[in-house]
């Protein structure tokens, strides 16, 4: 179970980390308020969602970790991570940001990952 809540809080930590990393690019534009906003208003609303991202990672981290109980490795936990950041990505560029269309480039890139996946968790 410790593995399935680390995976599911660094997925909600890697929405906020997408929000606050590239929310300002797009979306945040669209707001009245916040097209107003200068660089370093940007970089505090930033900052304030980055903070919602370390909330949560820090925990899934912790969790996740086999020497606090958990089933994965540094190495483990990395690529899971990694993995999670680009697919929660890619789902946010498509359907909430609506600024690029997923090609068949990303489709064999992500199948790289998962193949980087099998070979880190591998037991050689």
């Amino acid at each position: 179970m410790r593995g399935l809540y680390a995976i599911l809080l660094l997925t909600v930590s890697n929405l906020f980390m997408t929000f606050a990393w590239y929310g300002h690019l797009h979306l945040f534009k669209k707001m009245a308020w916040f097209a107003k906003l200068g660089l370093w208003g940007v970089i505090l609303v930033s900052w304030g969602l980055a903070l919602f991202e370390y909330i949560f990672q820090v925990p899934a981290n912790r969790l996740g970790f086999e020497e606090n109980g958990g089933p994965f490795g540094l190495f483990q936990l990395k690529v899971i991570q990694e993995v999670i950041t680009l697919s929660v990505f890619t789902l946010c560029t498509v359907f909430v940001f609506k600024t690029d269309k997923l090609g068949w480039n990303h489709l064999v890139g992500f199948g790289l990952l998962v193949a980087a996946v099998y070979i880190i968790f591998k037991k050689w």
